[in-house]
């Protein structure tokens, strides 16, 4: 099937090194790129991990005692029943703390190329990942010799570790290991990965116009390629600013110390959220976010670094009207048959729904005194 690009925007398709925010920038391109046109591909059949990091990973993933005040666990803002995401536009963050931007599904992380919104995170390092979220201030505030303490006195957890390793329970290796678990998490059965190899069948007319709309005239696809529709690179386009950063004093602190922990400067002045900018401190990249990956959209709403789209019909018409102010963006041309066309394309790239139920909580125990 011969992909061709539309006619797009000035804007380059550049940002290299930094990604991973969801943006459907449909209709983005380099200008004058000579390359052959990308394409989206079936998941890859991958090796499984160490199954036994990833069991102690699951345990830990559900366990409160992994945040500072016992009271949220990972999957508190990556629950398995609402996409692995929280569900809500803004992240809750952690007690007395809102945050400021949407709190992302962690599925097929294996195949991301940055993590985090602004990208300031390798998507080959899901243990730095899991540090982060554990021990950033506004997600789980938990020190991590605090964190190896408590999990040493569990008895279940230490019989679980010792399956894997001879030593004691200790913080860099228990990021590692819920990140050998997040791994483990990926789109399984989707339609679109049945009909990319051979299934005609596999998904419907409206959905097979979708697809050529998606890599001709909505120009999709010269950003969302891949098995997991990123290309891990970031843009502007022109999101609407969510009002509640603003309006709520707890989101607009939390941006701020965000924007001051990354030595932003001049950083008490903004009142917007720009982005990849924070990291890079590049004008440049002042508004730019990475490209989102497009696989269980079915489950993974709202949309955006910011929750400003409850559905893929309002992505799909923003992008079609041209994105937002400052993106660069031009109008699609989509007509709203088109436009419901590409949703129900968009809908193939969800697989069944990945469940993992939270194991219960084993009891702590006074570890006995001289084996601490």
């Amino acid at each position: 099937m011969k992909n061709t690009y539309p006619r797009r925007i000035s804007q380059a398709l550049g940002a290299v090194g930094l990604a991973t925010a969801v943006t459907l920038a449909c209709g983005v391109q380099s200008a004058g790129a000579q390359t052959s046109a990308p394409d989206l591909a079936p998941m890859p059949e991958v090796k499984p991990g160490n199954a036994a990091m990833i069991e102690l990973g699951k345990h830990f993933f559900f366990d409160r005692r992994l945040s500072g005040d016992w009271g949220r666990s990972c999957a508190s803002c990556h629950d398995p029943e609402k996409g692995w995401g929280d569900g809500q536009a803004l992240s809750t963050g952690y007690p007395s703390m809102e945050y400021f931007r949407n709190a992302p599904t962690v599925l097929n992380a294996k195949h991301r190329q940055r993590f985090l919104w602004d990208g300031r995170l390798d998507g080959s390092d899901a243990g730095t990942l899991v540090r982060d979220m554990i021990t950033e201030t506004h997600t789980m505030n938990m020190d991590s010799r605090l964190m190896q303490e408590r999990l040493k006195q569990v008895p279940a957890y230490d019989a679980l570790w010792k399956t894997w390793r001879k030593d004691d329970i200790n913080g860099m290796r228990v990021f590692n290991v819920i990140g050998e678990f997040i791994r483990s998490l990926e789109t399984t059965n989707a339609p679109f990965d049945k009909f990319a190899k051979g299934d005609a069948d596999a998904i419907s007319a409206e959905a097979k116009e979708g697809y050529a709309l998606f890599k001709g005239k909505a120009g999709c696809v010269a950003c969302h390629n891949g098995p997991i529709g990123s290309d891990g690179k970031l843009y502007k386009t022109g999101v609407p600013e969510h009002p509640d950063v603003l309006a709520n004093p707890l989101r607009t602190i939390t941006m701020l110390r965000h924007y001051a922990t990354s030595g932003m400067p001049n950083y008490m002045n903004a009142r917007t959220d720009v982005g990849a900018y924070a990291i890079t401190k590049k004008p440049a990249d002042i508004g730019k976010f990475q490209t989102a990956q497009l696989r269980d959209l079915k489950y993974t709403a709202p949309y955006m670094h910011n929750g400003m789209f409850a559905t893929l019909d309002e992505v799909v018409a923003f992008y079609n009207q041209g994105g937002g102010e400052g993106s660069g963006l031009e109008p699609l041309g989509l007509s709203a048959t088109e436009q419901k066309a590409l949703v129900a394309f968009l809908l193939t790239l969800s697989g069944d729904p990945v469940i993992v139920k939270a194991p219960a909580e084993p009891e702590m125990q006074v570890r006995t005194f001289g084996k601490n």
